[in-house]
């Protein structure tokens, strides 16, 4: 697993056709993620999970499509590029629905659950104008996909809806500790 998750992504979304495969970056064999980016990206820390095990390839390009949505909404995207704003965020919601759909057609309602966490959290985050939280919701969300959720994480989950000052450090130290439950 590396920067290829990004090439895999791309080849998806040509796959799907339509507007999503107009706006594909054309990638010249570099990517702009550096490889620390991609090795602490959410989609690796999930895909390195108990909870992937012998699917990790899925989970990676699943959970990449999905963050590169949040990234047209809220961030710097890597394969797509989208012209106007609006038509920035039509994608960004593809690129949820499309990363969703997979985990749902591999039957894992608990990762599904905690992606949609993750992606409403960090809008609450990026609302907020507090990205350094969004960071951390992501970090948090993507153990949770691979490790499974805790006690921790729930409550650091609440903390951020209820927008409590010990909100991120909650999230940051639920990123770091594997959580207890597949």
């Amino acid at each position: 697993m590396s920067g290829e998750v990004l090439e895999r992504l791309r080849a998806l979304l040509r796959e799907e056709g339509g507007l999503i495969a107009t706006l594909i970056d054309p990638a010249d064999g570099t990517d702009q993620a550096s490889e620390d980016e991609l090795v602490s990206s959410p989609a690796r820390v999930a895909a390195e999970g108990p909870r992937t095990e012998g699917r990790r390839e899925e989970y990676e390009l699943l959970v990449e499509a999905v963050y590169e949505g949040y990234l047209l909404h809220y961030g710097c995207p890597r394969v797509v590029r989208a012209p106007e704003a609006d038509v920035g965020l039509l994608a960004g919601d593809r690129l949820y629905a499309i990363g969703l759909a997979r985990l749902v057609a591999l039957g894992d309602t608990i990762a599904v659950a905690e992606l949609a966490d993750t992606i409403m959290l960090s809008a609450l985050a990026q609302g907020a104008g507090e990205q350094a939280l969004a960071d951390a919701v992501w970090a948090a969300g993507a153990r949770a996909v691979g490790w499974g959720s805790s006690p921790a994480h729930r409550r650091a989950k609440g903390l951020v809806f209820a927008r409590a000052p010990q909100a991120l450090e909650a999230m940051r130290t639920s990123a770091l500790r594997p959580s207890a439950s597949p």
